[in-house]
Order: C-alpha cells, then structure tokens, then sequence
C-alpha cells in the first residue's frame, strides 16, 4: 500500500466528460455507417456480392424444360478457347494488305528470320482504354505471334525496344481528364539502338518488320496538334501522321534491310502516304487492335500460312487537315452561356459546348468520291487508299452472271460469280455501289454509297463460287428534309456497279441502270415497307440551324452543287452564341412543369395477384398480361429498378424476377466497376469491320453468348455502332466504320449470334456520339441536318433494330410444353451523352420513342451512358423513352413519384425493362409458378453482425457509465486529485501507479 494517501476517484462529471463523446461517436459511426451501407448499398453490392437467388418451381414442374438458352460447351475453360481461336480467325480475315511490291509478302523460306523496329512491336496496341477496355495480360504479342508461325525474331533488338517501351510515355488518354491525358507518339529515337542492335541485323535480315501505333480511348479524342506533345514538333502536326523518329526509323530499316514491312497497329486511319509511296517499303499491313491472340495471325499472314483478304472500312486521305470534318471537330464553346455545375473530379467545368456538322451526308469516301466526279478534288493526290480497299496473295475476276431488278416496292438482286485466277487459295469480298440521279439544288447525293456486299468462302485456285447481293429498291431513296419531309426515290437512272472498293469497277463487270419512272415520295400510309409507321421530320429544331445560303449564325450546308462555296470552315464568332432556344435548352429540368401539364390517369399500382416475370416470356409486348402484371409492382420497386442500373437491373422479388447481370464491352465482357468480371478479349471493332465477313460478326455473338452462360451475364453493352465521322475521334476502336451500311450489317449478325444464346445486346451510344472532346460537359451540341442524321449517323442502328431476329422458346401450356416464337433480337439500346441539336440524346423523345420505338418498331430498354452528370434527368429520361439509369442511388433520384404522368412513365419504363429480361437467358431455370428466395450476400451478415457487437457494447458501456456515476454520486463534483500524488487513475475510475 503507498505510504502516501489514496488519491480520490476521478468526479463524476470529468468521467462522464470522456466517456459520453466516446459512446456518441461510436453510436455516431455505426449509424452513418448503416445509412451510408443502406444509400450505397447497390454500389457496395457490386462490389462485394449481390447475394444469392433460390428458384422455387412449383409442384408438377420440376420436370419441365425450362432450359430455354443452352451452351455449347460444358465448361467456361472450353468456351474460352474456343473463343480465343475466333479471336485469331478474326484477326487472320481483318488484316488488311494495303501494299505489296514485288511479291515481298509473303515471305520465303522454312524459317525466315526478322527484325521487328518500332516501339509498339514491344508495346502492342491491343485494343482501347475506357469502358471498352478489356484484360490483355495474357495476350499474344508480336515476338510470340511471329515465333509460333515459325518465324525467328531478333531477340537483341525486341529486348531493347522492350527496356525503352516500359519508361518511355507514350499516349494514354485519361477517361474526361484532358489535363491528366499525354498524347506523346513515344518512338524509340533510332540514335538509342545499340551497336549491338545494329549489328544483329545481319542475323535478322530476311525482313524488317516495323511497327507502327496509335492507340484511342474513352473520354478524349486524339491529338489535332502535336504541339508540346513532341520533342521535333513541325508545324501543323497531329497525331496520326508519322513523326519524325518514326520517318527515321523507316530510314534506317530501308539502309539494312532489303524486304521492308510496315505493320499499322492501330484502330483509325493513318496519314500512310509516305509508307505507300515510298519504293523502299516493300508491304504494309493494316492490323487494327488484335485482342488477345490476334496476333498470331499476323505471323501467319507473313508466312503465307493465311492469305490475307481484309478491305478497309474507312478511307486513308492523304490529308486530313483537308477533310470537311477537320475544322468542326473538337473544342468550342458557346460564348453566352456559363455557370453551368462543375465537378472537377469528373472533368466538369460550368461551360456549354458545341460542335457542327456542316458536311452533311459528305462523311469519308461519300465526299472523296463525289469531290472527284465534280472535279472539285484530284482524287488520286487526295486518297491514298479508298474505302473497301485491300490485296491479296492471289487474284481474282468476278462476272455478273444474273440479275433480278424489282418494282419500285421490292429488291434489287445480283449474281456474281468470283473465280480464282491465281495459285493460291484465298477469299474476296464483293461490293455493290449504287449512284443515284442528282440535281444541282435537289437533294443531296453522293457519287456513289455502299450498297450491299458478301464474302465468298476459300477459294482454291481454278474454283468459282457464286454470292447474291441483294438490296431494296426503297434503300436508294435519299432523305428530302427541306421540302417533302419524308424518303424519296428520285425518277431516274440508278447505276450499280461491282467494285473492288469505293472508287474501281471490277474489271470484267458492266453497270446496271435500274429506272425509276416516277419519283416516290414515302410519306403517309406510303411508307417504306421496312418502318412501321409514317417516316416524316422529328428534328425540326435543329434543322432549323442550317441553311443553304451563307447566314450569319447559321451553319451552312455543304453542297455538291457547290463545294468550294460551302466548303465547312471553323466556327465563328457568331456560331458561338447560343440561341435563345439553345440557352433554355441548358436548364435545369422541370419535371413539375411538364408532368403538371399532363391529363394522364393514375396507373394500378401493388395489386393482389400470382403472375411472375416468366408468365410474360413469349407474349407480344401489348399482350393485356402486361397491364395485369405491372398492376402487382409498387412504384417504390419500380424505381428501386429503374435509379439503379449500373451493369444490372434489380431484383423485383414479388414478381420472381432475379438481378440480371449486364456487362461492357465491344471488345469482350468487362466491368467498368468491379474488375473481377473480365471475359476474353476480342480484336477492336475496326478488325471485326475490316473482315467484310458477317459469319464471322455471327460467330462472335455466338461466342460472347457462351462465355455469358458461363458468366451469369445477361446483358451485354455492345456491339457499339456510331461511325468513323473524323479519324482523331478516340472512341473509334469501338465502332465498325465510317460507312453505315457496313457497321449495321456486321452489328446485326453480331446480336442475331448473341441472341441464340439469350443476351440482349445495349447497342450504343444513340446517336451521334462521334467526338469525345466535351462530352459530358453538359452534353455537347451537335447539330446535324435530318438528312445526315437519318441517312448517315441513324442508319447503323437502324439496321439491326429492323432487321436482328431471333427464336426463343417459352413454356406454352400448364403441361409444359414447350414452343418457339421469332421475334426481334435487338431489345436493348444505350443512349449517349451528346445532345442532338440542344436536346441531350436519352432525354430526346423524337429520338427515344417516335424513331426508335415508333418507326423503327423496338420494343425494349433503353439504358442511359453512366449518368453520373447533372444534365442527364432521369424525370426528362423516362419521359422521353429512355428507361434505366445506367447509375446507382442517390447519385441520380426521380424528382416526381406521385403525380400520375410520372407514374405511368416510371411504369412505361418497368415494362420496358421486364420485356427484355423476361425473353433473355435470366429466365433459365423457370417455370409457371416460380418463387425465389433471397439469400444476402456474406458482407449484409458481417454488417449484421458487427451492429449487434457494437450494440451490445454501447449498451455495456451505458450500463457502466450509469453504474459509475451512480456509485460515485456523493463525491463533491468540482474536487480534484492532488497534484503532487505520483498515484494515477485510469478512466475507469481504478487507482493505479
């Protein structure tokens, strides 16, 4: 015991002093903590686990078949490697041989044995970055892909490249961070090749192979200058010509190699004309982005193991800076409009931006080709490479050998039989031009357009085979904004052509005039037979910005009338200022206003009844069932579905419908944000294009609905279908072409595939989403008149909506028996960010419903893009017919909930999403009478559990407290412990030393 006196116990208003801020901030902790595990919950979700689902069938249907979508093998390992070999059979058609000089490809010998040069051939460009971003870590690259077809690679110089690849920047576009983004080519100078390296060329000699890269991404588009971004910077450099080390480097694989071979890896056209007039390249090749084993491929087309037979899908000016698209691409403001929000984690800043698309229908080979027949351009110092372009290791005639041409409402059919004139076995892809009559004043036409193509299959040498092409007559009418507003099929001679690419007949071939008699005009109940209702004028408000004669503030109308007259030029001052229309387009939503205005009638709403989702597989889309079983779900359940959508649409249990799973992205599943969902890696887009082959687009639907079988997805967010409008956009890797006709055909066969094995397919972004510069600032403006719009930029979607089918089956009786149904495979759609004139796309109902739903005839869900951003209103969204938010709560809330206009859209949009899972593979499994039991996921139990011990321990700890003070409640409140005492109190009350 101390000799000295205990000191006092600690008082009790210092002991409570301590321990109740304690006890608060714990009690504090745990509830915000629940609340933010509760308002965050679909985000933490899917992250850490959704949970499970129990399907229940109902007594006498456990034997029913309910396996409505099946795989086509029996484990994910199998899928995969039958996915990696498309991945390299895609590869192998999409290589496109630009140039081929003296039969230097393919090279000769047993082994032969290169150099590859470059730093991109130690550094591959595999695909993009962004949401359509895919796992490469596994992939092939180029040392490996020419190795496996026996080719023997300098080691000294692929390691040096490799060394200087992983320290050298080279370009990463940061998703909408323009500042964090770096557009450096990153060449490897020749001057840091080693003696040694230099020396081992000798080894390495029968070819050099150099690389050549540039690489796109989501959320910004490719450099237009290369000012600051390159140390030997010339003026009015960009980024898709060849910089300077990449000119020396060409200079130096000339000095030491006799065979020199370009190889371009990359998703965009390139400034090639150096490389193709330059008679010391001997061969270039076009590779795209190659996915994960794309590359092995290559290696093949070197050896002559795979005769190339790729074409081009854009086409490879001389100049871009002469491109009508050049000076209306990129970054311009409106001058009157400011303090808008800002979110500057986000790359948000408080301006309005725009852009202009002045060219019209004169997009890529459309202008060239007409620029030339008005003698307004010299189309062989202009192009380098037309559209549809591409050699082979073997030759080949074609002769039209039967033709069918049709009334003005049926088809134009045409045979074509491909012989090989060669002596080796290759492919070749057919094309049927179309030009129709043009006057000066009229509507606009192009030269020529695209009208129909197929690819044969191999062809041995001395072998023919016949295809039928085939269009209808109703797909040359042209778009007549201005006057009849509606399609018209000009009187006139119409001439189709067999053609190598956009600009040669095939040799041996003579046009074919089809004549119209009478102009068509496609308007009231004479509609086209493709559209489901009356085709007439639904942006109005923007053509209303257009004109044909130059007017200040207007934006004037490219012409072939006139083209040095309506040349596109840069935005003016006067451009700049927004109209007053433009400006109220810029505020905020007022949902009140617009659902105060409506007459419509409170819809049923948490009805007793027994129907589930399954019930509605099969039936039409207005089929009475609908109205009885959107009847049972609340308006709470609804939007719980509909606010958050991001990669999933919720789990409505009451009506046994599970979570079902969607998934990014164009080139192969990914998440954009849970990393653990990674598929195979498919080449980009433009390899797919560069194909010309719809088996193929087929075969990989087919592919990507095994690989979802296995990885419980349901939904896919491709294939994504705008076009190629400007070579700089950075999105390009995601999208076909630049011609429409081509990117509908491929994206229809590539949902048809998906669809056989129940995926819907969110084809995006619609529309217009053409540039990446500003996109989410706002939504940036893009002005269009109908004419482009419908004709070029509509168009790809258009295809695949009208014309994907698929065959679902669904249980028909309470036998359960089994039936089919045809329907259409396209039920999905994803909207864009861009406004289309001052209207932002998801929120458009001219876009929404009166095209998509209306003309078009689509009957599914329309998902916003990630609607993280303030001008994306889901209140104007389900109005306009757009109806799950690609977003999780309270990110984006429904202003209105209560009033009966809101109600009936926030229904609208349920049915719309119920119609594509109830016909998709998330209705495995289920019968009539299906019940589901939920099982949380192991984090709500941890989350559990930690609030009862914590609980519990408040609880304790306030028994304790109490207990405490009140032992203590005679000791006078305001007495303290000596100083002096050495004794010490712990904040239990306890004395110790």
């Amino acid at each position: 015991m101390s000799s000295r006196a205990a000191k006092r116990p600690m008082s009790n208003k210092k002991f409570v002093s301590i321990w109740a801020p304690v006890l608060g901030l714990v009690l504090v902790i745990a509830v915000v903590a629940n609340i933010l595990l509760g308002v965050y919950s679909n985000w933490v979700a899917s992250q850490l686990g959704t949970g499970t689902y129990t399907v229940n069938n109902a007594d006498g249907t456990e034997d029913w078949d309910t396996a409505y979508n099946t795989a086509d093998y029996d484990t994910a390992e199998d899928a995969e490697a039958a996915a990696d070999a498309l991945v390299q059979e895609i590869a192998a058609e999409g290589i496109v041989l630009l140039k081929n000089e003296g039969g230097a490809l393919p090279l000769t010998g047993d082994a032969p044995q290169v150099t590859l040069l470059g730093r991109t051939a130690a550094d591959p460009v595999y695909g993009g970055s962004g949401s359509g971003s895919t796992d490469t870590s596994t992939a092939v690259n180029f040392r490996d892909g020419l190795e496996n077809a026996g080719i023997g690679v300098n080691g000294t110089v692929y390691d040096e490249l490799a060394d200087f690849a992983a320290d050298a920047p080279k370009t990463n576009i940061v998703m909408d961070q323009p500042s964090q983004s770096v557009y450096n080519i990153g060449e490897m100078p020749v001057a840091d090749y080693s003696d040694d390296a230099r020396a081992s060329f000798a080894d390495y000699s029968d070819a050099a192979v150099v690389v050549i890269g540039r690489a796109g991404g989501e959320g910004g588009d490719l450099a237009t200058s290369m000012e600051g971004w390159d140390d030997k910077y010339t003026e009015g450099q960009h980024q898709l010509e060849l910089n300077q080390d990449e000119k020396d480097l060409l200079a130096l694989a000339k000095e030491n190699f006799d065979t020199v071979v370009v190889a371009v890896n990359a998703s965009t056209s390139m400034e090639l004309g150096p490389v193709a007039e330059d008679a010391g390249v001997d061969a270039v090749l076009q590779l795209g982005s190659p996915g994960q084993s794309g590359l092995n491929a290559l290696g093949e087309v070197l050896t002559g193991a795979v005769n190339p037979s790729g074409r081009t899908v854009d086409i490879y000016a001389a100049d871009f800076t002469a491109d009508p698209t050049f000076q209306n691409f990129g970054n311009y403001a409106y001058s009157n409009i400011s303090g808008l929000g800002t979110d500057d984690s986000r790359g948000v800043d408080g301006g309005a931006y725009f852009v202009q698309y002045e060219e019209g229908i004169y997009v890529g080979y459309r202008y060239y080709e007409t620029a030339a027949v008005e003698g307004f351009i010299d189309y062989d110092q202009a192009v380098v490479y037309p559209f549809g372009y591409g050699l082979s290791y073997t030759t080949f005639s074609q002769a039209v050998t039967g033709q069918q041409l049709g009334e003005v409402d049926g088809e134009i059919s045409v045979d074509v039989e491909v012989t090989n004139t060669g002596d080796v076995a290759g492919k070749q892809v057919v094309q049927l031009y179309y030009s129709a009559p043009y006057t000066p004043g009229g509507i606009e036409k192009s030269s020529v357009v695209l009208g129909a193509f197929e690819k044969t299959g191999v062809i041995e040498p001395g072998a023919s085979e016949t295809v039928t092409l085939t269009l209808a007559v109703e797909d040359m009418a042209s778009y007549d904004y201005a006057v009849a507003a509606a399609y018209v099929l000009d009187a006139g001679d119409y001439v189709l052509t067999v053609q190598d690419d956009s600009h040669t007949v095939t040799a041996g071939t003579e046009p074919i005039t089809y004549t119209v008699d009478e102009t068509v005009t496609y308007s009231g109940d004479d509609h086209r037979a493709s559209d489901e209702v009356e085709v007439t004028n639904q942006f109005d408000d923007v053509n209303a910005a257009f004109v044909d004669t130059a007017e200040e503030g207007k934006i004037l109308n490219m012409s072939r009338a006139d083209f040095a007259g309506t040349f596109p030029t840069a935005p003016t001052a006067a451009d700049m200022v927004a109209s007053e229309e433009t400006v109220a387009a810029f505020e905020p939503y007022d949902a009140a206003a617009v659902n105060g205005a409506s007459d419509a009638e409170m819809p049923t709403q948490g009805a007793e009844g027994d129907l589930s989702l399954i019930d509605m597989r099969g039936l039409a889309y207005d089929d009475p069932q609908w109205d009885a079983l959107l009847d049972q779900i609340t308006v709470s359940e609804m939007t719980s579905v509909i606010l958050n959508g991001a990669y999933n649409s919720g789990a409505i249990n009451s009506i046994a419908k599970e979570v079902a799973n969607d998934y990014d992205g164009p080139a192969g599943f990914s998440s954009f944000i849970n990393d653990a969902i990674s598929g195979v890696a498919y080449p980009s887009e433009v390899l797919l294009g560069q194909t010309w082959n719809k088996d193929l687009a087929h075969a990989m639907g087919v592919s990507i609905g095994n690989e979802a079988l296995t990885l419980d997805a349901n939904g896919w967010y491709a294939p994504a279908v705008n076009l190629h409008r400007s070579p700089f956009a950075g999105r390009n890797f995601e999208y076909y072409s630049e011609d429409p006709l081509l990117s509908g055909a491929l994206a229809t066969e590539v949902v048809e595939g998906a669809a056989t094995k129940g995926v819907y397919t969110a084809m995006k972004h619609f529309a217009m989403n053409d540039q990446e510069t500003n996109r989410i600032n706002h939504g940036v403006a893009t002005w269009a008149n109908e004419q482009a719009i419908r004709e070029i930029y509509l168009k790809a979607f258009e295809l695949p909506y009208k014309n994907a089918m698929m065959e679902i089956s669904y249980i028909t009786d309470d036998e359960g028996t089994v039936g089919t149904q045809e329907m259409r495979a396209a039920t999905a759609v994803m909207s864009s960010f861009n406004r289309i004139g001052n209207t932002w796309a998801g929120g458009s109902e001219a876009l929404m419903t009166n095209v998509l739903r209306d003309e078009w005839g689509f009957r599914g869900y329309a998902i916003t893009d990630f609607n993280l951003y303030e001008y994306m209103y889901p209140d104007q969204a389900i109005k306009a017919g757009s109806d799950l938010m690609l977003t999780f709560q309270p990110m984006k809330v429904l202003a209105d909930t209560t009033s009966a206009e809101a109600v009936t859209n926030i229904r609208k949009s349920t049915h719309n999403i119920l119609y594509t899972v109830a016909n998709s593979n998330a209705m495995n499994g289920f019968a009539t009478g299906t019940t589901v039991d939920y099982t949380p996921p192991t984090w709500r139990y941890v989350q559990i559990a930690v609030d009862v011990v914590l609980g519990i321990l408040l609880v304790l700890g306030v028994v304790y407290v109490v207990r405490r003070v009140r032992k203590h409640k005679d000791l006078p409140q305001d007495e303290a412990a000596p100083e002096a005492s050495v004794d010490t109190e712990d904040a239990a009350g306890t004395p110790t030393r």
